[in-house]
């Protein structure tokens, strides 16, 4: 086991832990004796799922804060600092997602995107790997996806944001053997959740995936947070997201990028 074994002043900080994947995450650690630190713009819903861990006899506290905010972001370590607590594990979890060709995008909304998906974690592992490494113990889990392994036109940001987010987790893994310390990178397949409505998927869309890809947030969660105690690198939630991911990477792009794009909604209705 690599989790850092849960004490008063240690804390789990996750990032988007209002709903979904994140509160599920949020949830797990609990059980398992850690505290948490809950991190995302909505402070209602941080203080319901807070007074709800408490419960559970952890400690949990709420950091209300927008993680596209570059200046919010670089204030969360002196709050930490002023709870009394350290960071040993961070759960990368913020994200979202646009939809639909990048030639009628909206140039604020992607850059967003971006910050949040990709420069948020980036930001966020520079901030608490330093301590992490210099204590000796530290898990980082930063959440991707199965679109991590193919581009994917209608969402393509996203796509090449959680293809980066996959290939840094991986690279950190490899720069932290020896201290301690462990990355891993969670890749959920579909998941039904409040992302996919902030995105602007409709249920005629989500139908269009089998229903045996699409996996819970809690059963995602418990995977990621498995994998992050084995120390394992990538976890992929439910086989059929697994055997999807591995085909995706092996096949030609020159194959693959066509019928994504001839399939995708965000595509198909900007076409009507």
């Amino acid at each position: 086991m690599t989790l850092p074994a849960p004490a008063p002043d240690r804390t789990a900080l996750v990032t988007g832990a209002s709903s979904g994947i994140g509160a599920e995450i949020a949830r797990d650690l609990a059980r398992r004796g850690h505290g948490v630190t809950l991190v995302a713009r909505r402070a209602d819903r941080l203080d319901a799922l807070a007074a709800e861990l408490r419960e559970q006899g952890v400690r949990a506290e709420v950091l209300p804060a927008d993680l596209a905010d570059r200046a919010a972001r670089a204030e969360l370590p002196g709050r930490i600092d002023a709870l009394g607590v350290t960071v040993d594990i961070l759960v990368n979890n913020a994200g979202l997602s646009t939809v639909g060709p990048v030639a009628r995008s909206d140039p604020e909304a992607e850059i967003n995107m971006v910050e949040v998906d990709v420069v948020a974690v980036v930001d966020l592992c520079s901030r608490f790997l330093p301590g992490m490494v210099e204590r000796g113990r530290g898990a980082v889990l930063n959440v991707a996806s199965t679109a991590a392994f193919q581009p994917l036109p209608g969402q393509a940001g996203y796509a090449a944001g959680k293809a980066f987010v996959l290939s840094y987790t991986r690279s950190l893994s490899g720069e932290l053997r020896g201290t301690g310390v462990t990355a891993t990178a969670l890749c959920p397949g579909p998941v039904k959740t409040e992302f996919s409505d902030v995105a602007g998927f409709t249920g005629e869309d989500e139908s269009a995936l089998p229903s045996f890809m699409w996996e819970r947030a809690d059963a995602v969660a418990r995977v990621g947070v498995d994998a992050l105690d084995r120390g394992r690198t990538v976890a992929i939630p439910g086989t059929a997201n697994r055997v999807v991911a591995f085909a995706a990477s092996l096949t030609p792009k020159e194959l693959l990028v066509p019928m994504l794009a001839s399939r995708h909604p965000g595509l198909r209705r900007s076409r009507s």
